[in-house]
């Protein structure tokens, strides 16, 4: 019998050219919420489940929250209030520890408050609200790079922003249903442009 021993090294190389494959390179859409489970995200301070597919954000104060942390991207979700008035939620990106005592980071977010929905919290002039659809499915294209954000809504420009400090950090969503009610979110994927280091 002829046995044949790889050496070491090219067996170590073979494994981390693997391992790189299997996570997407830059440039590739992958989706974020599979619309099953809540495989790479975290539930902190809420409760959330599932439903026809959808995230369903069901109770408390917290955040529905990535895995893992994100550098330059575009960030493409729908979402839908529940209540037909007096909602809140949004979309928190570039964070990373939460402060203590809150349930939610200190920035960045892009509003779901009804009155400044698509909103970007702490800048002037970057919000278009009338471009909501009310009672029906919305849609964010928010692309963050580097110290700069935009957002898409619905289909429309709505605002270009500079002045994003953080480099990298997670994205999560908002839970506020005792105030703003219960919030729906499908179709949210992420085309990473470079990976946080």
């Amino acid at each position: 019998m002829i046995r044949f021993i790889m050496p070491h090294s090219i067996l170590m190389a073979l494994f981390f050219a693997a391992a790189s494959a299997q996570a997407a390179a830059p440039g590739t859409r992958t989706v974020l919420f599979n619309g099953k489970d809540f495989t790479g995200w975290k539930i902190l301070g809420c409760t959330a489940e599932i439903d026809q597919g959808e995230m369903v954000i069901t109770g408390g104060n917290g955040i529905v929250q990535t895995a893992g942390q994100y550098r330059d991207y575009v960030l493409e979700l729908d979402w839908k209030a529940e209540k037909p008035a007096d909602y809140d939620s949004g979309i928190y990106f570039r964070y990373g520890q939460i402060p203590e005592g809150s349930p939610w980071p200190d920035k960045y977010q892009a509003n779901l408050l009804q009155g400044q929905e698509g909103g970007l919290v702490g800048f002037a002039n970057a919000c278009r609200s009338e471009l909501t659809r009310p009672g029906a499915w919305n849609r964010f294209k928010l692309t963050v790079v580097g110290t700069k954000a935009k957002l898409e809504f619905n289909g429309q420009p709505a605002w270009e922003a500079d002045g994003i400090e953080v480099p990298s950090g997670f994205i999560g969503i908002q839970a506020e249903v005792p105030k703003g009610g219960v919030f729906r979110f499908r179709n949210i994927a992420i085309t990473e442009l470079s990976t946080a280091e």
